[in-house]
């Protein structure tokens, strides 16, 4: 199910995580070669992507909301 990105935190890794209007988290990393993803870097690079869908496995799945450590 796609659902749009409301905000982000970052885990206790120091990894970002989008937050969906779910309820549900999301990593977002930039991890070369595996994923390119230099908007997450800056502030200003998250910000662009505010609202944009991502795919939610966890709704799919049925799962609870995520709670923000």
């Amino acid at each position: 199910m796609q659902r749009p990105i409301t905000g982000y935190h970052l885990d206790e890794e120091d990894h970002w995580m989008a937050e969906l209007s779910c309820g549900h988290f999301q990593h977002v990393r930039h991890n070369p070669p595996w994923q390119e993803r230099y908007w997450v870097i800056t502030e200003a690079g998250r910000n662009s992507r505010l609202g944009v869908l991502l795919n939610c496995k966890k709704c799919e799945a049925g799962a609870p909301p995520d709670i923000a450590e």
